[in-house]
């Protein structure tokens, strides 16, 4: 299995202007932030490529993993870190076959348990439910209990991230109820000054640390 760092999960908006999408990802990188995840929704395939493959030299440089959201190929094509799957994105099993074992395969699995037990089976290496929170990213998405945190952190042997509507506010009690790792979009890449904002977020997981040191 592979050993996903837990921490800020950056994960990055929908901008076509590459200059601007990688001067964001660099702040977010050098504030903290422990894996990316290229998410655009609305570039076309060579933009994608494009992006993607300016992002991963982004992430060479600061030694994190850069996770391709959706597309298996697009993963393949850049010789990306890894892959994230929602239920509707492909066959997790297809893709960890494809990724080979060397490669971080994720699922979201939204509100269900019972599907993150079954992505862990065929392969998952991390599993992310939410949303936790009202996300102007995914407005009419499923809400998620904080319990399902504590309760996926008994039954599942990977780490558990939690995503939606994710801020500084927030992120404390998500954190206290188990989450390994916080995927943020808005609140990290929407920031007046998006490395201290990596910096606030990360250094929740820090307090973490150093209160379960203490107890």
């Amino acid at each position: 299995m592979n050993q996903v760092a837990c921490g800020l999960y950056a994960v990055t908006p929908d901008v076509s202007d590459t200059p601007v999408l990688l001067a964001g990802a660099e702040a977010a990188l050098a504030g903290g932030a422990r894996l990316l995840q290229y998410r655009n929704k609305s570039a076309s395939p060579a933009l994608r490529l494009a992006q993607a493959r300016a992002l991963l030299a982004l992430c060479r440089k600061f030694r994190v993993p850069l996770i391709i959201n959706d597309h298996l190929d697009l993963a393949l094509a850049v010789d990306a870190d890894g892959l994230h799957l929602g239920t509707e994105d492909g066959s997790l099993a297809a893709a960890r076959e494809r990724l080979g074992t060397a490669r971080i395969l994720g699922a979201s699995c939204y509100d269900r348990l019972e599907c993150a037990l079954e992505a862990e089976r065929l392969g998952a290496d991390y599993i992310a439910f939410g949303s936790f929170f009202p996300s102007s990213v995914k407005p009419d998405a499923v809400r998620a209990p904080l319990a399902l945190l504590r309760n996926a952190k008994r039954r599942l042997s990977v780490p558990v991230v939690a995503i939606g509507g994710i801020t500084l506010d927030n992120a404390p009690q998500l954190i206290a109820a188990g989450a390994d790792g916080i995927a943020v979009l808005s609140a990290l890449f929407g920031a007046e000054d998006v490395k201290l904002a990596a910096r606030r977020f990360s250094s929740l997981f820090s307090r973490r640390e150093l209160e379960t040191r203490a107890s």
